[in-house]
């Protein structure tokens, strides 16, 4: 895992690796024929563009040094500054809104000549004198994508469970395009032509200024592909890119699940109005729910901390209940009316620092006197009541932790700081959802494994991991391959009954780099990071015999090529469903020439 940036100056804490000290309590192909007027398949007009789109606090930061070799990154709110020019290794935080300079390990988002196309609750406690974090620490940038933006936990994919990241777990129904199953327990088919060809791309938000806005959160279902954009969601025809509706917001969205119900509703946090100059952020404190499928805002509310409205730092979505959390307070509510179901209270030292959702609910709370030796609790508690069903007490002294898997049970954590680089993650721990218990510990040194959490604000924003048939599967650090200079790496698997690896191991293939996804059912779904000369794919890989088999492959046109390595699994959110891929931004900024074109999201389709 690579070094993340320095922190940017005065800016608090909203995802970076490397956590600071603990607040007091209280508060992302084209076809082979250029068609006339530009490149990719052609499609709608481009969407109307609106203001100027972003993330709270917004401080300058650091210039990058010289850019490395191939890269990958990835993340979300608290936005750092866009990407002048790629790097190589990961970004340690998102833009900024208002920020000039770009930090290190952010690559720039490339172009290529295409045609545009507080109600009362009850069970959970808080301190009353929680205080929102103010001081600056390194955030770090997962992408889908992811993403950077979680895995299916569960290895469970029944077609309804949606989402952004590279690690979330985007449900799939058998494939559109007939032909062979893609493993012995996955629903992604095998199309009759894997090689893509550019579907759609959507232009990027204008930015005002030299600002960065941020653009987080990305949805797919059946219906309609969805992606924030300008302070708004707008939805997509998955096929088309027509846009099919806009659900507009006073303010930039902060935060989004990556998951969603069975009836496609899903959760975000954005902010009341657009930042100024004069006021780059309004604080992230409206929480609302949405349709995705009819593109409309089901209900808007608001958490306090006695007359104060609660910044929110981090949102999901379990069963049919929306969590909201901060080091300053949070509550649930029922996604379908808005009605509050419990809230923390504040009664003791011990607060909730966020949730994790999907198909269970599990929230990391945090206890001790500010000062002292603090203690997490991972808790496993009922999405309708709050109730606290199991509980796990981490050793004292671990200030953060990620939620990696709701089910099986999965957490991450840099245990006594000593990942090195900025992951968040030295070690993973297995855990009973039932009883509690530690099932085993995995070790997983920063210099070795790739994976990334941020558990600081964002509790649940894992990438480059997933988890499945009982087993976590992460990918290795890059190192030399059989060519020269080539670099590559593979996906490892370990037990999280034993702790031990299993043995089976899926190489990426001389100068390609591979991540994982998300689960397919049993099979772990990956994307390839191209070489030079070569299109990105993805892959899927049989949970048994650990047999790769390519679902799809990119064109490897220098235009297309450069677009989709502006959107690499770690700070882009990635989407793969029935031969179709989709890759988004999380973040938009002024191009560096005034003849760059710059896209908020590129889909391809098998042919």
């Amino acid at each position: 895992m690579s070094q993340p940036p320095p922190p940017p100056p005065n800016q608090p804490p909203q995802g970076g690796f490397g956590a600071p000290q603990d607040p007091p309590p209280g508060g992302f192909g084209a076809p082979q024929d250029t068609p006339p007027g530009g490149f990719g398949a052609p499609t709608p007009p481009p969407p109307a563009q609106g203001p100027g789109y972003g993330y709270p606090q917004t401080p300058p930061a650091p210039q990058p040094p010289p850019p490395a070799p191939p890269q990958q990154p990835y993340g979300y709110p608290q936005t750092p500054p866009p990407p002048a020019q790629p790097g190589y290794g990961y970004p340690g935080q998102q833009p900024q809104y208002g920020a000039q300079q770009t930090p290190y390990g952010y690559p720039p988002q490339q172009t290529m000549p295409m045609q545009p196309q507080s109600a009362q609750g009850g069970g959970r406690k808080f301190n009353s004198q929680l205080v929102i974090i103010v001081a600056a620490v390194v955030a770090v940038a997962l992408i889908i994508g992811g993403g950077v933006w979680y895995a299916n936990s569960s290895g469970k994919d029944d077609g309804k469970n949606n989402s952004s990241g590279t690690s979330g777990g985007t449900g799939g129904k058998d494939g559109k395009d007939g032909g062979k199953t893609s493993g012995s327990n996955g629903k992604e088919k095998v199309p009759s032509n894997t090689t893509s060809k550019v579907l759609f791309q959507v232009p990027a938000p204008a930015v005002k200024d030299d600002s960065s806005v941020t653009t987080v959160g990305s949805w797919l279902t059946d219906k309609v592909y969805a992606k924030s954009g300008n302070a708004e969601i707008n939805g997509y025809d998955p096929d088309s890119g027509a846009k099919l509706w806009t659900i507009k917001l006073p303010g930039p969205v902060c935060q989004a699940s990556r998951h969603s119900t069975e009836f496609n509703r899903t959760a975000i946090i954005y902010e009341p109005a657009m930042p100024t100059k004069a006021e780059p952020s309004h604080g992230c404190s409206q929480l609302a729910a949405l349709d995705l499928d009819i593109g409309k805002k089901l209900w808007t509310k608001t958490v306090k901390s006695g007359d104060q409205l609660v910044s929110l730092d981090n949102v999901t979505v379990s069963a049919n209940t929306v969590a909201a959390g901060s080091t300053s307070g949070g509550a649930a509510f029922d996604i379908s009316s808005g009605k509050q179901l419990w809230a923390p209270k504040p009664t003791d030292s011990c607060y909730d620092s966020g949730y994790g959702g999907g198909d269970k609910l599990v929230a990391v709370r945090k206890c001790g006197e500010y000062g002292s030796t603090r203690q997490l609790h991972i808790q496993t508690i009922d999405p309708k009541s709050g109730k606290v069903l199991s509980e796990y007490k981490m050793s004292p002294g671990i200030e953060y932790a990620s939620v990696v898997s709701t089910n099986p049970l999965v957490v991450a954590a840099d245990v006594g700081d000593s990942a090195g680089d900025g992951s968040g993650i030295s070690d993973f721990f297995s855990i009973d959802n039932k009883t509690g218990k530690l099932r085993t510990k995995i070790s997983a040194p920063g210099k070795t494994y790739a994976a990334r959490c941020d558990g600081i604000t964002r509790i649940e924003y894992c990438s480059s991991l997933a988890v499945g048939n009982d087993k976590l599967y992460i990918p290795t650090e890059e190192h030399d391959g059989t060519g020269e200079y080539s670099q590559t790496n593979e996906i490892v698997a370990f037990d999280l009954a034993t702790g031990k690896q299993t043995g089976q191991r899926a190489d990426a293939g001389d100068g390609y780099t591979i991540t994982p996804l998300r689960m397919d059912g049993g099979n772990i779904l990956a994307y390839k990071r191209p070489p030079y000369d070569k299109g990105g794919q993805i892959v899927t890989i049989d949970g048994t015999s650990f047999k790769e088999t390519k679902l799809l492959e990119n064109p490897a046109t220098e235009a297309v090529r450069d677009a989709e390595t502006s959107m690499l699994p770690e700070y882009a959110e990635i989407l793969y469903k029935d031969g179709h891929l989709y890759m988004s931004a999380v973040y938009a900024h002024k191009p560096s020439a005034s003849d760059d074109k710059e896209y908020l999201a590129i889909a391809f389709g098998t042919r």
